[in-house]
């Protein structure tokens, strides 16, 4: 039995670890609400999950590496200068960061990246996402996770060759370029399709997530594969041994 630390354990994805964490045969030993300090709580914990806010990640990373436990980070709406702080808590303790830990969206991902790397650069890649009406950031982290797959297959910067929120006259469509549309209503928990289109024929890989007790799966048992682990970066990738 593990012992898990909670941070963001009263929001949706908190509520919904909480009851993946005692599905798994595991047990909560911590909760912490966002905006808490979860430094002087986490000692007794074998591993810390953070769905959190971005603002709480410096504090959060510096508990884990305080406490010399490893940890998740599903927050998503993360910013460079976030992902420095990732690099360096990883050289203390095992850092799994994504942004989703859906094992059907891992699997996407890596499907993505074999289809990009396969079809030459006259295939558009567009990937279009939905989500509930309160979701804050746009595009989702799980979008630009399998933008960064397509990216990354075809040996190109995703930052400099991303096209999101078209809008009136913009002309024609860059070459090689990944597109990203967002869709935003209603209850939806998350839609992703990656379309890639090329001349008289189009490939769609997709996915439905139909209940945010997927994600809490995921992270418990990625989660639980960390407990043990070297220091470094590890993805949901490396849980399903892609």
């Amino acid at each position: 039995m593990a012992q898990f630390a909670v941070i963001g354990h009263k929001g949706r994805m908190g509520q919904a670890l909480s009851q993946a964490i005692e599905e798994a045969g595991h047990n909560l030993c911590v909760g912490v609400d966002v905006g808490g300090n979860p430094g002087p709580l986490v000692g007794r914990c074998d591993v810390i999950v953070d769905f959190s806010a971005p603002d709480a990640l410096q504090t959060n990373l510096g508990a884990a590496k305080v406490a010399g436990i490893p940890i998740l980070i599903g927050t998503t709406g993360l910013e460079p200068e976030h992902f420095v702080m990732l690099d360096d808590a990883a050289k203390a303790v095992p850092v799994l960061q994504t942004g989703n830990t859906s094992l059907g969206v891992t699997l996407l991902a890596h499907l993505v990246r074999e289809a990009a790397a396969r079809l030459g650069s006259d295939w558009d890649i567009e990937v279009l996402e939905m989500h509930h009406r309160a979701k804050v950031d746009s595009p989702s982290g799980t979008a630009k996770l399998l933008g960064q797959a397509a990216a990354d297959a075809r040996g190109i910067d995703l930052t400099d060759n991303m096209e999101s929120g078209r809008h009136g006259y913009t002309g024609p469509r860059g070459q090689g370029h990944i597109g990203f549309a967002t869709l935003r209503g209603g209850t939806v928990a998350g839609e992703h399709s990656v379309i890639f289109a090329g001349e008289q024929e189009r490939i769609t890989l997709s996915h439905s997530a139909e209940d945010r007790m997927i994600f809490a799966r995921g992270a418990v048992r990625g989660a639980q594969w960390l407990i043990g682990r070297n220091p470094g970066r590890y993805s949901m990738a490396d849980v399903l041994g892609l």
